[in-house]
């Protein structure tokens, strides 16, 4: 693959076009590198590009669990023009998007997730913010046993802030992209979703359900798609004058909730 055509997988068409995207930075790559070596993720296809200050690095990083991992040497201009940062450390990793399942729904990306395994379903209708969904996969791999559902119109997991602001949590939790409400409704049979007038997510039901919605970050989740999957709302109570939580903010408190 050409550098030329490496840089745009900054955007998504091109992301879509070749099917890779890019991990940037040498805790990303570190954290790929877990994965890979217990066997989750294909070592087919990734592409290390690095320069000269790298190769020592590589040495020690990548051995016989590693053996499709192709390492190519760049210069420090070439680093400049394929990184998305200001100042680059110096090592990309170009990785295959995981396998998509009829073209519409990703298959999870670590191990298959069914309703009935214990995993509970976190679904984020239509999330925008880049550094919102990044932080939720840190939460969700903190705790662990979530399965992350993004609705379309979402902001595309693998767009390179996402992955940066993941920090690496995005190679642990499992995933599936393109769910619609729809989708929901013939998966799953009881759903939670959060609304000031609920009941507190203290109570002991709160832990009954089997997918959890979370709206867009300015209007919510629709209110007749809410009433169409009877949620039951629940609330995080709160002391001050904020009329709101956050998105990530509020999934990390449920989160901590469902898993304390």
């Amino acid at each position: 693959m050409k550098l030329s055509d490496v840089k745009k997988l900054h955007q998504k068409k091109y992301r879509t076009q070749f099917g890779f995207y890019l991990v940037e930075g040498e805790h990303l790559v570190l954290e790929l590198l877990k994965v890979v070596k217990k066997g989750v993720e294909n070592t087919r296809g990734i592409t290390l590009y690095v320069t000269s200050d790298y190769e020592s690095w590589v040495k020690d990083h990548c051995d016989s669990s590693t053996p499709f991992m192709k390492v190519e040497t760049v210069s420090s201009q070439q680093m400049q023009q394929l990184s998305d940062t200001k100042s680059p450390q110096g090592i990309i990793a170009r990785v295959p998007l995981p396998k998509m399942s009829s073209g519409v729904q990703q298959e999870p990306q670590n191990r298959t997730s069914q309703a009935n395994d214990g995993n509970k379903f976190i679904y984020l209708y239509e999330v925008q913010d880049p550094g919102n969904l990044g932080t939720i996969l840190r939460t969700l791999a903190w705790f662990g046993e979530f399965t992350l559902l993004l609705s379309p119109n979402s902001v595309d997991p693998y767009n390179s802030k996402v992955v940066r602001a993941s920090m690496g949590a995005i190679f642990h939790v499992d995933m599936e992209l393109n769910v619609s409400l729809d989708d929901l409704a013939s998966r799953f049979e009881r759903f939670a979703c959060l609304d000031m007038s609920g009941e507190s997510i203290t109570s002991r039901s709160f832990g009954d359900y089997q997918c959890y919605l979370f709206g867009n970050e300015a209007r919510g989740v629709p209110t007749d798609a809410l009433t169409s999957l009877n949620a039951n709302a629940y609330t995080i109570a709160g002391r001050g004058d904020i009329d709101s939580l956050n998105l990530a903010s509020a999934v990390n408190v449920c989160a901590y909730e469902l898993r304390r």
